[in-house]
């Protein structure tokens, strides 16, 4: 039997994980297992650098945190070596990410996710690494409002000359 003292570290642990999940956009569940150490050292920096949490958790602490967190679905997927990312701020990052890693890596796979607290496949994890980051999206809005913009000063400006020739 534990010690008070590892059962109350572990509680925390459990507590700690719940309360990430419960703030996540999104969170993928990868089997890490071959996975080299400089391998996985990158893909922690792409992550991290991308604001996103990657962590390799025990399946019974997973498990405890994701009741904790009122996330359910998860249940056959752990199993074996577990790898977890979060990611707070999209659904793309992550997705983009870790699918490419994924992609060159057989012994890589992505076990499930959770989009906005609710469970969703693989292939719905691979449609979101295809989409642009937020970054290129703002600036494709930004491109597709100024154009407007710009036409609408074009079409004011032509109006204004068209006025001062028949005058």
């Amino acid at each position: 039997m534990p010690s008070q003292k590892v059962l109350e570290a572990k509680k925390a642990r459990v507590e700690e994980l719940a309360d990430k999940f419960k703030k996540a956009k999104m969170i993928i569940l990868t089997e890490y297992r071959g996975i080299s150490v400089l391998d996985d050292t990158k893909l922690r920096a792409d992550l991290r650098e991308a604001q996103n949490e990657y962590m390799v958790v025990k399946n019974s602490t997973l498990s405890y945190a994701l009741k904790e967190a009122n996330i359910e679905g998860f249940e056959g997927n752990l199993e074996g070596p577990t790898a977890v990312v979060v990611s707070y701020e999209d659904y793309v990052s992550p997705s983009k990410i870790i699918n490419d890693y994924a992609k060159e890596n057989d012994f890589y796979n992505i076990k499930m996710a959770m989009m906005d607290g609710k469970v969703i496949d693989i292939k719905q994890v691979k449609k979101l690494a295809t989409l642009p980051s937020k970054d290129t999206l703002y600036a494709m809005l930004a491109s597709a409002l100024l154009g407007n913009i710009r036409n609408l000063a074009v079409v004011l400006d032509q109006t204004r000359q068209k006025l001062e020739e028949n005058a």
